[in-house]
């Protein structure tokens, strides 16, 4: 996975986290359920630009993963 895609899930992940954290802030007007679960889905989105941050990290050459950690495995 290119530098490209990374991008555009950075700022598709960021975009919808953003989204996500505006519309689950409002208050209900009654009390169905809301038809999108926007907590749900920051979390999902906040998951994914976490591992695009990583990506990119590897992408410019520094090595991550539990080999790499200084609480690797022994």
């Amino acid at each position: 996975m290119g530098w490209t895609l990374t991008i555009i899930g950075l700022t598709v992940s960021l975009s919808l986290a953003v989204l996500a954290n505006w519309r689950a802030g409002l208050p209900k007007e009654d009390i169905r359920p809301w038809a999108v679960p926007w907590r749900l889905v920051l979390i999902f989105s906040g998951f994914f630009f976490f591992l695009f941050v990583v990506n990119a990290v590897n992408l410019l050459g520094i090595e991550t993963g539990p080999d790499q950690s200084p609480f690797s495995r022994f």
